[in-house]
């Protein structure tokens, strides 16, 4: 059964950002705009994310008029509305008569009006006028034709340190540990150059003018962020859901972010995001750009959408340079195969002044169709039209990579190893791309997700797990699951206190057969030979754990200044394996045994051995496989198969499947 985000409009979505009130005094654009929306085969516009100020240009006088007549514009050419609650940048009035709206720096200045994304999330004020303007909003277009979802704010994100803030922070923390604070003090561990607290009134949030050596509090902190982030994106959605009940919500977030998704996707009944790769090398930047379209589909295991993404440049990176030929279509493509029901740019029409008029756009400056990039849109969505029929359905994966954004924390504030850059995120991005080479759908899941769905988790750098994590692990393998983890793991429970007893933590040392005696920090001139049994040569790099065995089989040996250690190891526990990588390499070495792993374990993909920079994923429903063959190379590449398939691009049945240089081909098959 498809699944589509909505089902009155059962398609993928085409579209970009439109922001028409920078056109509000041009009503020659704006009819213009219409013509060249249906020329470049878009259906969608993500309409007024940042359209406060003239929704209500005084407090409590609302002028919905112009909306309405782009709404309007809009349907009646055949289009669909995303359309914005305008909480990430307010209007000057609200900022003048209520200036405890705005956040508080962390050394204690308040922000005046500025750009947007500089709100308190916990103000009363800020929290009361947003939720009276997306009632209006709701209110107003709930029922309007052309909307078919509501975009919640803008890329929300950031910290403030405002007395509210504080007080709130301070009832997080009192909530978390049960009103106890001999409690968060055993648990902060602080004794500890006596930084012991009194009460919980005593808290502060960490700052350069605060406790900056419990590494507990910089965690709890985030958590709070996150968790007055998501209580403030619900403000909003109560909003709008009281007045319109019936249209779904989401919200763009953005990769590499400090918040926790796993908790903010909880909220929202679909998920989108925005996706700005450099694209330097499309093979290696491709696989990194992969992951997270897999962890934002892993987020609520149903289609997402693609909410941004740039025709040709931006314009904020250091070199904006524009993409090399067919990349623009490579990666909307790309993000088709993944599970994304959406292709979605910012912008539609450039601006003529600002910080983003430069920033890649279907529409240029010229405001023709005859431009390079407009003809690439174009083509894009011709493309999309042909293979339709794809909407709604899902992607099915035996594997999967553990990513946890609170073990991220703990490991980004923890004093030791590399204090200059862990790399956990790189590091799960590294094993993703071994399983993404071989053609193997992945999912991204937490410490909180359903482990025994897959054949194979990979968990790398799991630092931080609490009790309930370390147990179901054990559950997972000894039921028959397969674990890969790696050094860096079980150190500490989830609130960065020591596990004792030697690490891995408690149970995973009989789990894993190998007790971690210390871990080596190397330089970044520093490499290790690793010999695998089967006498094929490795290099190790930035860290090595001193492994003893304690019931598992060496696989591969780290020859080191103190001795040969184990590299990597495997312990039948249960029914199931548990595999331990004591030291990192640079993706040769993981590449070759997950290779090995998939084969022995029985992985489906639908072709083996794949040609060098050639993928393959699936999307499928009840009765049909989607099969999309992405090449990133710069060569023409070929596939032979037993099976026919229909190929949704030519409108042929075929064996042979030839794909061009830097292009997909997608194809449909039964099952």
């Amino acid at each position: 059964m498809k699944d589509y985000i909505n089902k009155s409009f059962p398609h993928l979505i085409y579209g970009a950002d439109y922001n028409p009130e920078q056109w509000a005094d041009y009503p020659d654009i704006l009819e213009q705009d219409m013509e060249l929306m249906k020329a470049a085969h878009v259906n969608e516009m993500s309409v007024g994310i940042f359209s406060w100020a003239f929704l209500e240009p005084k407090e409590g006088e609302y002028d919905f008029s112009f909306t309405d007549e782009i709404l309007d514009k809009i349907y009646e050419n055949g289009g669909r509305v995303i359309l914005a609650t305008p909480s990430g940048s307010r209007p000057r009035w609200l900022v003048e008569k209520y200036p405890e709206v705005m956040r508080v720096t962390a050394d204690g200045k308040r922000l005046g009006f500025r750009d947007r994304h500089n709100h308190c999330y916990t103000s009363p004020e800020y929290r009361k006028k947003v939720a009276a303007i997306d009632y209006k909003l709701a209110e107003r277009y709930g029922n309007h034709p052309a909307v078919i979802a509501w975009h919640i704010s803008n890329e929300y994100g950031g910290r403030c340190y405002c007395p509210y803030c504080r007080r709130a922070f301070v009832e997080f923390l009192r909530k978390r540990y049960d009103n106890d604070i001999h409690k968060l003090n055993e648990q902060y561990w602080s004794a500890f150059w006596g930084l012991k607290y009194d009460n919980f009134e005593q808290i502060e949030p960490p700052t350069d003018m605060s406790v900056s050596a419990i590494n507990a509090l910089y965690v709890d902190w985030e958590r709070f962020v996150t968790e007055q982030t998501a209580d403030f994106m619900q403000n909003e959605i109560n909003a709008v859901k009281s007045a319109c009940p019936n249209l779904p919500v989401t919200t763009n977030l953005m990769w590499k972010h400090h918040l926790n998704y796993w908790k903010i996707a909880e909220k929202l009944d679909f998920v989108s995001w925005d996706s700005y790769p450099e694209w330097k090398d499309p093979f290696e930047n491709a696989s990194q750009v992969a992951f997270w379209h897999d962890l934002f589909r892993s987020l609520k295991f149903r289609p997402f959408l693609l909410m941004e993404s740039a025709p040709g440049l931006v314009n904020w990176m250091a070199i904006n340079r524009l993409k090399r030929p067919n990349i623009d279509k490579l990666q909307s493509m790309q993000a088709i195969a993944h599970g994304s029901d959406s292709v979605q740019y910012f912008q539609f029409r450039k601006g003529r002044g600002g910080k983003e008029k430069f920033h890649g756009a279907i529409v240029d400056h010229a405001g023709s169709s005859d431009t390079r990039i407009f003809k690439i849109v174009k083509e894009v969505g011709e493309t999309i039209n042909k293979i339709d029929e794809i909407a709604g359905t899902g992607v099915k994966s035996k594997v999967a990579i553990l990513f946890d954004w609170e073990n991220s924390w703990a490991i980004q504030y923890a004093t030791g190893f590399n204090n200059g850059n862990k790399k956990y995120t790189e590091t799960c991005e590294n094993y993703y791309r071994a399983f993404w080479k071989e053609g193997v759908n992945v999912d991204i899941i937490n410490s909180e997700g359903n482990f025994s769905k897959y054949s194979i988790i990979v968990a790398p750098m799991l630092y931080s797990l609490s009790e309930k994590t370390i147990d179901k692990i054990e559950k997972y393998v000894k039921n028959g699951g397969w674990i890969y983890s790696t050094y860096m793991s079980g150190y500490v429970n989830e609130n960065d206190l020591c596990y004792l007893g030697g690490f891995p933590s408690g149970v995973l040392k009989t789990v894993f057969g190998i007790v971690n005696e210390e871990i080596d920090s190397l330089y970044e001139t520093d490499e290790y030979i690793v010999k695998t049994v089967d006498d094929k040569s490795f290099k190790g790099r930035d860290y090595c754990e001193h492994v003893i065995i304690k019931g598992a089989k060496t696989l591969a040996t780290i020859q080191t200044e103190f001795g040969n250690y184990p590299a990597l190891t495997v312990n039948e526990y249960g029914k199931g394996k548990a595999f331990y990588q004591s030291f990192r390499d640079s993706g040769e070495f993981n590449e070759y045994f997950l290779r090995k792993i998939v084969i022995e374990r029985r992985i489906y993909k639908e072709f083996d051995n794949l040609p060098d920079k050639l993928t393959v994923h699936t999307r499928e429903d009840d009765k049909t496989v989607y099969v999309f063959i992405e090449n990133y190379s710069e060569k023409e590449q070929c596939l032979i198969s037993d099976r026919k398939y229909f190929d949704l691009l030519n409108g042929k049945i075929i064996t042979e499947i030839v794909v061009k240089p830097l292009s997909v081909a997608v194809l449909r098959r039964d099952k």
